[in-house]
């Protein structure tokens, strides 16, 4: 659908418009909002199912799945004390999968599509009588058309292979829409189980209490705000500078942007393009984000190394297993983190995993659930480092 608030692009107000394949990109441009979500779901689709029509959840599954989650909703509320009153766990394929992740990160993916389209300031400062500032114009105009383009593409891709992975909501311990249903992968919980030998029935059960626990925690009004603040803030911070993707790219001949190979080989690796926007302010926003990511994902550890045991008894093969899938992270994985501003890597966690030991060492289990009570009590950067001065706060809010 034509956005009226987007002029048509003038060929006259740009050099680039005068190369046949440039100028057609332009014209998509002025056609599209921020992103073109069309392209986005097209692309996550195809490659989610394979290229072909997917097969819906047999009604069997999800009857098991039913049964598994009442029996995993009592243990963690019992182990935990969030009322899980009336959660359900959702079956569903990897498109349906896909289309939900799609539906909850678009309000980020758009916010993180303005910030990238936006050109900066003294772009407008330059000579088109001097080459090298005509130049420097020509790829300022081509960096702010191309990258909401680009986004639009790469998110498609990006949700599709993470799609052929993830096993339920929480693949990535991002906040989700408050109403959005917890979800599990069907497909990739078997065929996962079926790699590694293991009861299908244990890794439901594992995926329940899994998502279960992520989702007490990160729907909470307090959590959700403050993680979705510092995603909103790292996006937001990203300043396209042209100069810097001309200086990684080398020297670039205008005349060879015509040929759509070229492109390809300019804009194709995103880790080059955002290695080249990433802004120093926001190096300094990753701990903190980081610091609240782990502590989540570890502390559901915590949880489950509690109850699983007692549940399905002491599965070797199974904790090998997920501990394997944990460090053999995917490229989809480290490009979405790296996208929305998330460094989580062993270090993290084994910093996070850190704190919560020193927290119950010197105050007992029973504190590690006062994370969670209010904003004030989340843990900081410098809490995981010294977690007596997160217990000295609570001591002080008390």
């Amino acid at each position: 659908m034509n956005d009226p608030s987007l002029p048509e692009p003038n060929p006259g107000d740009n050099p680039f418009a005068a190369i046949p394949f440039i100028g057609d990109l332009m014209r998509m441009a002025g056609q599209q909002g921020p992103m073109s979500w069309d392209t986005a779901r097209q692309i996550a689709f195809s490659l989610s199912s394979g290229g072909s029509s997917e097969a819906n959840v047999e009604p069997i599954e999800r009857i098991r799945y039913e049964e598994l989650a009442r029996i995993a909703q009592l243990h963690l509320a019992q182990a935990t004390g969030f009322d899980l009153e009336g959660l359900k766990v959702v079956p569903v394929n990897r498109t349906g999968w896909a289309n939900q992740a799609l539906e909850d990160w678009r309000p980020l993916l758009e916010r993180l599509a303005t910030s990238l389209g936006k050109g900066p300031a003294a772009a407008a400062a330059t000579d088109p009588a001097d080459p090298a500032d005509a130049f420097a114009g020509m790829f300022a105009s081509l960096s702010r058309m191309v990258a909401p383009m680009w986004l639009g593409m790469a998110t498609g891709s990006m949700v599709g292979h993470l799609s052929e992975r993830a096993m339920g909501t929480y693949h990535l311990p991002l906040p989700r829409g408050a109403s959005s249903p917890l979800q599990v992968v069907v497909p990739n919980v078997n065929a996962f189980a079926d790699d590694w030998s293991i009861e299908r029935d244990d890794l439901r059960m594992w995926v329940s209490l899994s998502e279960m626990a992520h989702h007490a925690i990160l729907r909470l009004p307090h959590v959700r705000a403050r993680l979705n603040e510092q995603l909103g803030r790292f996006v937001d911070a990203f300043e396209p500078n042209p100069s810097a993707l001309e200086a990684k790219f080398g020297q670039i001949d205008p005349s060879m942007l015509n040929d759509p190979s070229g492109l390809q080989k300019l804009f194709g690796d995103p880790e080059l393009l955002l290695g080249a926007v990433r802004s120093p302010a926001q190096v300094e926003m990753l701990d903190h984000t980081d610091a609240l990511l782990a502590t989540i994902v570890c502390y559901v550890d915590r949880i489950l190394d509690e109850i699983v045991p007692r549940l399905l008894g002491a599965s070797t093969r199974l904790a090998e297993a997920l501990r394997r899938r944990r460090v053999e992270e995917e490229a989809a994985d480290r490009f979405v983190q790296k996208l929305l501003g998330i460094e989580l890597d062993q270090a993290s966690y084994d910093r996070a995993a850190a704190f919560l030991t020193g927290v119950v060492e010197r105050a007992g289990a029973a504190a590690l659930g006062r994370l969670w009570e209010s904003e004030r009590t989340l843990p900081t950067p410098t809490d995981l480092e010294a977690p007596g001065l997160w217990l000295a706060r609570l001591e002080f809010d008390d």
